[in-house]
């Protein structure tokens, strides 16, 4: 345990320390060379993302040798300890490219069950860092945070994304039924920062028809640490490389949306 509290502590200061690197590629972005990665739509990367990436690399290659990495850019280096950290450097990379304050930096740490036990997202620019340690609550910078344990559909708003990769009647049908439902949405851009907002009681709840582990196993652990429910998202064994979809709210309402899923 006293190493998982180190590690912790130090995923934190390492995200902080990302964050003053990405934002100042936020504030220079204009000199960016933007790039395509491979197949359709606009799944862009930048060299913020790649150095940003390499800066949290080089922090745990420094202090924990031994544990094995996965990253969204420079993907998996495989250690000799039971700790995978998943890191998306810059996860919202679009709203990044284009002013948008709406993108963040995401650390999750995971066992050798595949359990993640640490998550940190970190928003720069509003100085906003989520955490948590397993068993030990979900926090806003040093506040504790809970879930908005709404009843119903149309007592906040319910975060939604879908990428280019997949055929719009992905998301279409479970949005015709939330609308109906008397339901609202929005999207932001970045996965890891609306699930944050939904562990925080800002949104409540998310669904995404498929996300990359890197993307989400931060902010599934914050709302399951803050009082949520989420989907099982290691139901496919291989979730680690092949992702997900994601659907979290609060107990009351998450039936409900669950349902949509199947109309």
């Amino acid at each position: 345990m006293d190493q998982l509290a180190e590690r912790y502590r130090l995923s934190k200061a390492i995200a902080k320390e990302a964050g003053k690197l990405a934002v100042d590629f936020y504030h220079n972005r204009k000199k960016l060379n933007i790039e395509k990665k491979k197949g359709d739509g606009q799944d862009l990367v930048t060299i913020a993302d790649k150095t940003t990436e390499e800066f949290i690399r080089k922090q745990i290659n420094h202090y924990y040798p031994q544990d094995t990495i996965f990253g969204e850019e420079s993907g998996l280096t495989v250690g000799q300890s039971k700790s995978t950290w998943v890191i998306d450097p810059i996860d919202g990379t679009s709203a990044f490219i284009f002013g948008l304050p709406s993108w963040c930096i995401s650390i999750a740490l995971i066992d050798e069950q595949q359990n993640t036990q640490i998550a940190v997202i970190y928003d720069p620019i509003h100085d906003e860092l989520f955490h948590a340690l397993r068993g030990h609550g979900a926090y806003l910078n040093e506040d504790k945070i809970f879930v908005n344990q709404v009843n119903s559909l149309n007592e906040g708003l319910l975060g939604v994304g879908i990428s280019t990769r997949l055929s719009p009647d992905k998301i279409i049908p479970f949005l015709d039924n939330l609308l109906h439902a008397g339901g609202m949405f929005v999207r932001n851009g970045s996965a890891a920062l609306m699930l944050a907002y939904v562990a925080a009681g800002k949104l409540i709840g998310y669904y995404e028809p498929h996300l990359n582990s890197w993307d989400c196993l931060a902010g599934l652990l914050l709302i399951q640490e803050a009082g949520g429910v989420t989907n099982n998202f290691k139901s496919d064994p291989n979730f680690l490389l092949n992702g997900n979809y994601v659907l979290t709210s609060s107990s009351e309402i998450y039936d409900t949306l669950a349902s949509f899923l199947m109309k």
